[in-house]
């Protein structure tokens, strides 16, 4: 398989992992010293990887969840680096049965470690967030 295939298939077992709740699956697709930014969803930036997963939990170990990635824009930097950017869609039920959806960007920073690729860095851009019921003409 080929690095950016790699690097596909690595952003899709996050959205997976995230989706089903597999943390121990999930804090595999980061490095240990991974810096995550949630600033453009009102988060906090988290350094290193069980503190975001320590974070993940407490914002979203309660909460259905369903991510999808596409359009990914990847560049090859070095032969163990990379960049991607990627579309994102999200929808977050909470405990009310209310959703929120999300849409915006993945902007990231891959590493290759010991043969395999991880996520270094990774930024979470918003363009719109909402709920999808309360804009609707229907009410």
């Amino acid at each position: 398989m080929d690095d950016v295939e790699a690097i596909k298939q690595l952003k899709a077992r996050y959205c997976r992992t995230m989706d089903t709740k597999d943390w121990a699956g999930m804090r595999q697709v980061f490095t240990d010293d991974v810096v995550v930014d949630t600033t453009g969803s009102g988060g906090p930036v988290v350094t290193g990887a069980d503190a975001f997963m320590e974070f993940l939990l407490a914002q979203l170990g309660d909460i259905q969840t369903v991510h999808q990635c596409h359009t990914p824009e990847i560049t090859l930097t070095t032969a163990t680096t990379a960049t991607g950017v990627w579309a994102m869609a999200d929808i977050l039920r909470l405990s009310g049965g209310s959703d929120i959806h999300g849409y915006g960007h993945y902007h990231e920073q891959y590493r290759k470690e010991a043969g395999e690729w991880r996520i270094s860095g990774s930024t979470l851009t918003r363009l719109l967030t909402g709920d999808p019921e309360a804009a609707s003409p229907r009410g």
